[in-house]
């Protein structure tokens, strides 16, 4: 469970609340699907979630579909959705890839209910060629990693066993991360483009940091697969984020909020911008729902 931690929110956050009020008091009183990204917008990126984070969570699942979607390994995001108190509802997680159903009676408590995998190997031996120095990694549809030399993550969820590059072509994955530690986010967005990577999805994060899925599998495809289960109207849908794997379900909601620390390239996208998680924005837009 992620660690708790109390924030003291400024007093000038009456702008940011009326910029919701202006997206989202229309869609009081709706019963709503609400996807919500983890990391920079539950918890800080240090893994730490607010008590004011923690009681909205609990309060928004009570009343709407909360479906916590990130691109962390399903071992990874079941603290998370533990700590929110969701025993029932849905989770989305390896970006899009894998969609759990939460319920009690289930061994575990959740039950997987769809998976998309691929075979990353032409991509990994592209990639082979132009970032020689990267790690690697392959999250299979189990939940199990396998990892070159030294490539271990919190977001795996688990240890990953390691592996030679040459025994991760084959593999059928849910989800590759490809790691440069050398290169600024700018410099490895050059190396991707210049691979001619093609036939699998990918966004970069706020590092040199790559995760390629099935093609045209994102969170927003698995949040519409759950809406569409659900039978939520479009308009009735609303999407947090911070990051740039956040940006297809930002466009995909009827309302899209990014976080006040988002990069602009994800602020753009969205209907309207919060405060940062450090002033507890996602907290913020839960509150504007709150009938």
């Amino acid at each position: 469970m992620p660690g708790m931690s109390t924030y003291t929110a400024p007093a000038d956050l009456a702008p940011t609340r009326d910029a919701l009020a202006e997206h989202l008091t229309g869609l009081r009183g709706k019963s709503l699907l609400i996807g919500l990204d983890v990391d920079g917008t539950l918890v800080d990126h240090d893994g730490r979630m607010s008590a004011p984070m923690q009681e909205a969570l609990r309060a928004a699942a009570a009343e709407h579909t909360v479906v916590i979607a990130t691109g962390r390994s399903l071992g990874a995001t079941l603290p998370v959705v533990e700590a929110a108190g969701i025993t029932r509802g849905y989770a989305v997680c390896s970006n899009g890839a894998v969609t759990v159903q939460m319920d009690p009676e289930a061994d575990g408590g959740h039950r997987i209910i769809d998976t998309r995998v691929f075979r990353p190997g032409h991509a990994l031996r592209t990639l082979r060629d132009v970032a020689p120095d990267a790690h690697y990694a392959v999250e299979m549809a189990d939940g199990a990693f396998r990892a070159t030399q030294g490539f271990q993550d919190a977001s795996f969820g688990v240890e990953a066993i390691e592996s030679d590059l040459d025994d991760l072509l084959d593999l059928e994955a849910v989800r590759v991360v490809v790691h440069v530690p050398d290169l600024s986010p700018q410099e490895f967005s050059k190396v991707i483009a210049d691979s001619g990577v093609h036939g699998v999805e990918y966004s970069i994060g706020w590092t040199a940091w790559l995760d390629m899925a099935a093609p045209g599998i994102s969170k927003a495809s698995a949040l519409e697969a759950v809406r569409e289960t659900l039978g939520i109207e479009p308009e009735a849908t609303v999407a947090v984020g911070d990051g740039f794997n956040d940006i297809e379900m930002l466009g995909w909601a009827g309302v899209g909020v990014a976080m006040g620390q988002a990069p602009q390239g994800v602020k753009d996208v969205a209907d309207v911008v919060t405060a940062s998680i450090y002033e507890d924005g996602t907290v913020l837009v839960l509150e504007g729902l709150r009938t």
